[in-house]
Formats: structure tokens, C-alpha cells, sequence
């Protein structure tokens, strides 16, 4: 055995040198009906979803640091990283709940609760979430929380944007902070949105709500109070200015009166 690109060598047994040839491969031509089993495998769909889901796997991802909000990549297949910035060690790790958790969490991952699982540990921190067990405890999550399931949620939630499931009738026990929420089940509780809260057909929402817009479609149903606008405006905003007083010429003037001594 010799390296195939070498152009001389010495015989192991003999000494003597010479100048390697290797024989050539023959070339043979592939039949019709090899050439339709190759093209078929090529186009094969179940190929063509483990390239794509090879390719998906391990694509980049943009993060954003918990402490100074700067952005960079990262390769989807990374467990943690550091901010460029500030060096903050960043976990990219998904968890999954299936017991009694109550330790704290700060991930650009995935949280998911299981219908057995119990959440209750006080600060938790996440990219997206998925909620189908018990919440008891604090949740902030940057991306989409997805709630699906049936019961009362004590917890307080603060996402981006909260999806109620279909198949959801969930009682939150605080108010909800949110950017925008799409209720395609059955909630209740208090909701305050920066943008739209939108409840779809045979969808169910019984709570005040403060939001920038709301929309029902026909067969939706809202019950309670709605307060359209800006969240954040502070109540002596929202009261107006009272009216300088305009002095009359013709007021009586008060003239003070001595007090008798005691």
C-alpha cells in the first residue's frame, strides 16, 4: 500500500525503486433502469426531509443578552455562549418539566411544563414556553407563551405574546402582561396589552381588559370592562388639568380682625 499521489517509492523487499502505477477502474455506464432508481432516491421525500431537517437543525439563531440587551448569533446546536458585550454566560438549553421544579431559570431556551409537571419556583426566564401542568410561580418569557390547559394558573405571567389554546379554560389569578394576545379558548382574568388582544370564533374572555385595540370575531364572546389605550399613563394623566381661577375686581377684600387676648 502506497499514498496515491506519491511518485516514487522503494520496495519493501528487494530495496529497489520504482515509480508506482495504480491500475485504472473500469468505467462502466449505468443502465436505464439504475438511472430511474438513482433519480427517484434523489427526489425521495423522506431524503429530502432529513437534508431539510439536518439543515434546520443546525442553522444560526439571533439572542439578545438578559443584562445589556445586545444581539448576536449563535449556531442552533449550542448549549450556552457569552455576550460579545458584556460576557454575560447566556444557557440556550430547552427544559422540560415533569415533577415539582422550583429552582430559578434564565434561558434563550424552551421551557415546557407537562401536564404533570408543577412549576413553582419564583424567577423564571425564557425565550418560549409551553404550559400544559401547573404554574406557581413567576414566568417572563421574551418570545410566545402557549397555554394549554385547564385549571387556575396563581402564577404571574409577563410574555411577549400569550396564546390560549383551543382546547384551554384557564383562570389567571393575576394580570396578565402583554404585548399582544390571541385567546382561542376559554380565559379568565384581568389582561393588559400594549398592542390588540383578539378572541377568536367560539373563543371566551371574562376580565377587565386595557388594551390599544381589540377585536371578536363573530362567535367570540367578551365579558367585563375594556379600557382602550396606553397602559403606562398614570391616573393624574388621565384627569384633566383644573381651570386657573380668574380673579373678580369687584371681590370684597377680607380685612383681618385683631383677636382678643386671653
Amino acid at each position: 500500500m502506497e499514498y496515491a499521489a506519491a511518485k516514487s517509492t522503494m520496495c519493501r523487499q528487494c530495496g529497489a525503486h520504482f515509480a508506482p502505477s495504480v491500475p485504472k477502474h473500469e468505467i462502466r455506464m449505468r443502465s436505464k433502469e439504475e438511472r430511474v432508481e438513482a433519480s427517484a432516491a434523489a427526489t425521495d421525500p423522506s431524503l429530502r426531509q432529513k437534508i431539510e431537517g439536518f439543515w434546520n437543525k443546525h442553522h444560526n439563531s439571533e439572542i439578545e443578552c438578559f443584562d445589556c440587551k445586545a444581539k448576536h448569533e449563535v449556531s442552533s446546536a449550542a448549549t450556552s455562549s457569552f455576550c460579545p458585550k458584556c460576557s454575560t454566560h447566556i444557557d440556550l438549553r430547552n427544559y422540560k418539566i415533569t415533577t415539582s421544579f422550583s429552582r430559578s431559570i434564565r434561558t434563550q431556551g424552551e421551557i415546557h411544563i407537562t401536564p404533570k409537571g408543577d412549576l413553582s419556583s419564583t424567577t423564571v426566564t425564557c425565550r418560549a414556553a409551553l404550559i400544559e401542568g401547573k404554574m406557581r410561580g413567576n414566568m417572563k418569557c421574551v418570545g410566545t407563551a402557549t397555554i394549554n390547559f385547564v385549571g387556575k394558573i396563581p402564577g404571574r405571567l409577563i410574555a411577549e405574546r400569550i396564546v390560549i389554546d383551543r382546547k384551554s379554560d384557564v383562570h389567571f389569578f393575576r394580570r396578565l402582561e402583554v404585548k399582544s394576545i390571541e385567546i382561542r379558548g376559554r380565559m379568565t382574568g384581568e389582561v393588559v396589552a400594549e398592542g390588540t388582544v383578539i378572541i377568536h370564533r367560539n373563543a371566551l374572555l371574562d376580565g377587565n381588559v386595557t388594551a390599544k385595540s381589540i377585536s371578536v370575531e363573530k362567535g367570540g364572546v367578551f365579558m367585563g370592562q375594556l379600557t382602550r389605550g396606553t397602559s403606562g399613563l398614570a391616573q393624574a394623566e388621565l384627569l384633566p388639568e383644573p381651570a386657573a381661577a380668574v380673579p373678580e375686581e369687584n371681590a370684597p377684600v377680607a380685612v383681618p380682625h385683631p383677636v382678643p387676648a386671653t
